[in-house]
Parts: C-alpha cells; sequence; structure tokens
C-alpha cells in the first residue's frame, strides 16, 4: 500500500486591485469564490496561505470615510486597524461553510530582521499548517512605518514562502503575467508562459516604457522570483480575475506566466533566506567583473579588492546589494564593514555564507 502523498504548500499572493470592486470595496462575491477554490485546492493536496492585501479598503469601508488612501499616516494606519477586523471577519464567513478556519499573522520588518523571531514565525506556520488552519497573513499596517515596512506584498509573500518551505507562489494580479513588451502599447506583445531565468534585459524590460507592465509593479515581482528561484520555489503571476484563476495557477500547465525554481529544495540555507528578504537593503557596491564572476559561478566569498563604488552609508551586518559594473544585482548578503571602511580596508566584505547569490 502507497503511503500517502505529503501535503504540498502554496502561497497565494492577493492585490488590493484584485481583491477589490470598481468602487474600491472588498468584493465578497470574488472572496466567496476564492474560498470554493482554496477548498478544491485543499483537496486536491495543497495547503494554502494567503497572503491578503485589502485591510485599509475594508477599513476606510467600515469608517465610512472616503475609498481613497489617506495621505496621512495615523489616518492610513487607524483605517487598517479597523480594517483586519472587517477582513478576517469577511473571509472567515466565506471560508466557515467549507470548515476550514482561518488565522491572521500580521508581519512588519522588525519580525523577520531579528534572526529568532524569524524562527519563531516559521515554526508558527509549521504549526498552523499541520492544525489545517488557512493562515491569512498581511503586512500589519496600523504600526508599520516606513523604515519597517516590507513596501509591498509581493517581497511578503516570497518572505512567507520561504517561511513555510512552500512548494508554489502565486501573484493573483491585475495582469495575465509577463509579457514580451508592454500589451496596451504594443498589439504583437505575447504572454511569456515560462521563464527559466530572469535575465538582465527581462528586469531592464520591466522599467522601460516599452515594459509588461509599465511600473515598478512587476519589478518586485521579478525579485521575488529570483529568491524563490534561488530557494527551489517556483512563482506564477497570473491574472486573479480568471476563472478558477487559484486551481489552474497550481496544475502541472499553469496559466499566466511560470517561473522554474532549481530541483534543489535544500542548496539555500534558511539564513541565506533571512538575508535575501528578511531585512531591507542598506546600501550597494558595485564589483568588477573578476569578482562578479567568482560569486556567480564559483560560489566566492566577496572580497574588498574587486570592489569598484561604494554607495550608500550603511554599517557592519547591514545588508547590501552587489551589482556587477553593468548594474544588474548579482548578490546580496550581510557587509562585514561599514561604507567607509569598505572603501578602505582590505579582506573579506562579504563571506559566502551571508551571501546569497542570484541566477
Amino acid at each position: 500500500m502507497n503511503a500517502p502523498q505529503k501535503p504540498r504548500t502554496a502561497v497565494i499572493k492577493i492585490g488590493s486591485s484584485t481583491l477589490t470592486d470598481t468602487e474600491g470595496k472588498v468584493d465578497r462575491a470574488y472572496l466567496a469564490d476564492l474560498a470554493h477554490q482554496v477548498n478544491r485546492a485543499r483537496k486536491a493536496g495543497w495547503n494554502v496561505i494567503i497572503v491578503s492585501s485589502g485591510s485599509i479598503p475594508c477599513g476606510l469601508e467600515s469608517l465610512g470615510l472616503p475609498l481613497k488612501r489617506p495621505k496621512d499616516m495615523p489616518t492610513v494606519q487607524a483605517a487598517s486597524s479597523v480594517g483586519q477586523r472587517a477582513l478576517i471577519a469577511a473571509y472567515d464567513q466565506v471560508f466557515s461553510p467549507y470548515g476550514m478556519l482561518t488565522s491572521l499573522v500580521l508581519l512588519t520588518r522588525r519580525d523577520t530582521a531579528d534572526r529568532n523571531a524569524y524562527l519563531h514565525a516559521r515554526d508558527t506556520f509549521k504549526r498552523l499548517l499541520e492544525l489545517g488552519a488557512v493562515p491569512i497573513v498581511n503586512e500589519n499596517d496600523t504600526v508599520s512605518v516606513e523604515q519597517i515596512k516590507f513596501g509591498d506584498n509581493d517581497t511578503l509573500a516570497a518572505l512567507v514562502a520561504c517561511l513555510a518551505d512552500a512548494d508554489r507562489v502565486v501573484i493573483l494580479s491585475d495582469i495575465d503575467g509577463l509579457y514580451t513588451a508592454n500589451p496596451q502599447i504594443d498589439r504583437t506583445a505575447k504572454l511569456i508562459a515560462r521563464v527559466d531565468r530572469i535575465t538582465p534585459e527581462i528586469m531592464e524590460g520591466a522599467t522601460g516604457a516599452g515594459s509588461a507592465v509599465g511600473s515598478g509593479g512587476m519589478i518586485t515581482k521579478l525579485t521575488s522570483a529570483r529568491v524563490l528561484a534561488a530557494a527551489g520555489i517556483p512563482l506564477v503571476i497570473c491574472h486573479g480575475r480568471a476563472e478558477d484563476a487559484v486551481v489552474r495557477s497550481l496544475a502541472e500547465n499553469p496559466i499566466g506566466t511560470l517561473f522554474t525554481a532549481k530541483e534543489c529544495r535544500h542548496e539555500i540555507t534558511p539564513r541565506k533566506l533571512w538575508i535575501a528578504l528578511g531585512d531591507s537593503v542598506k546600501g550597494r557596491v558595485v564589483v568588477d567583473s573578476g569578482a562578479a564572476c567568482a560569486l556567480s559561478e564559483h560560489g566566492s566569498s566577496l572580497l574588498t579588492v574587486g570592489i569598484r563604488r561604494v554607495d550608500g552609508e550603511f554599517s557592519a551586518n547591514d545588508v547590501v546589494d552587489v551589482l556587477d559594473e553593468s548594474g544588474y544585482v548579482i548578490a546580496r548578503g550581510l557587509v562585514r564593514y561599514d561604507a567607509g571602511m569598505m572603501r578602505e580596508k582590505d579582506g573579506v566584505a562579504i563571506h559566502r555564507d551571508e551571501m546569497i547569490v542570484f541566477e
């Protein structure tokens, strides 16, 4: 008799534009359909974690305020405080008829920048899934300030996927996926069904005038895809309003764009994942071609002799990006020296055990 297959874990990220209707209110009918799809996914052997935007629109609606993001931070945080309650209640209302218990997990960078807190969060997700719950995750906008914000839920979804050792991440968006060009401008633009490696050309195309979406939104998705690929976790970007989007995105040949990942799931250590996603980047160092090759092809440590330029002011043990001479980010790691000493001192700038190198 065959042993039962171990459940796989999917992290489903839902953006505000997908979750809300044309008036800016949370779309209850969409949530009801989402619950139906999650129930089907669970029956097919998937554990599901949902990273959900929408607390601020929910709060504005509950408070009777205009459904437009407030400009002052206290109102934003007040709306989030009220909205988190309303949002989780809405999820619970549509999930409970299927016997699915939801839980609320609120995170800030402060909860993940500390290594011990990161590990506790990982253990919490593991236990919630073991108990059969569906965690609903959001950034804690009630207390977040600029210095401790993730800034976008694409990054948060990638972090949660690494914490939960997920098997797939799905970003339900207002776009069908990654295109060869901006489909709103170029009628010949084609959807790219599969991406095995995110090249500098793809990253550059996501910021140019002829990009797939023409905004920074795709950049955060591609950055998350690069980290997830190194962690061995595939990512799917698809239109959240497509029929059966969740179920179809978890299929062997998903809708939208599939960003593949390494087959080896354990090559990147949890510490490196924490470095890649758990803390905000404080600066950048540009390296010469020799150092770039040593990092990318040989997994070497970064020596100060290979650094061409240091940008920003940072301290020892801060997280910085490592760029090649073309400006392409090739790695991220914890520096051993502050910015001033980095420009002068000889030695190891970032040890290979404290650096993640992107493909």
